[in-house]
């Protein structure tokens, strides 16, 4: 059963970091773009930062460029978001995605993921 599972949410104050976790289990992640989304109250689902399944290409969001970083440790059937320099516009919950292949990760787009997890709670206040 393919599963994503998020964690590493939490109450941060602003200027903080927080790093998100994604561990898949049931397939391995080797051949899947990945995807950071998030949504907060009253907003549209968007994409944070997406990678892609071959050469580690990446896609940020103009609002979180120089602040956030995707990584992906496929030994570990594992992505990762590092975020830093924490804004409270930043406060949603957050989704990690996945989609096979994935040639069209850069687009980073809700719609074009398959498979997600539940969300983790971010607060960015002070």
């Amino acid at each position: 059963q393919l599963q994503l599972v998020e964690s590493g949410g939490g109450l941060v104050q602003p200027g903080g970091s927080l790093r998100l976790s994604c561990a898949a289990s049931g397939f391995t992640l080797d051949y899947y773009a990945i995807g950071w989304f998030r949504q907060a109250p009253g907003k549209e689902r968007e994409g944070v930062s997406c990678i892609s399944s071959s050469d580690g290409s990446t896609y940020y969001a103009d609002s979180v460029k120089g602040r956030f970083t995707i990584s992906r440790d496929n030994a570990k059937n594992s992505a990762y978001l590092q975020m830093n320099s924490l804004k409270p516009e930043d406060t949603a919950v957050y989704y990690c995605a996945a989609i096979k292949g994935g040639s069209y990760y850069y687009l980073c787009l809700p719609t074009l993921f398959g498979s997600w997890g539940q969300g983790t709670q971010v607060t960015v206040s002070s």
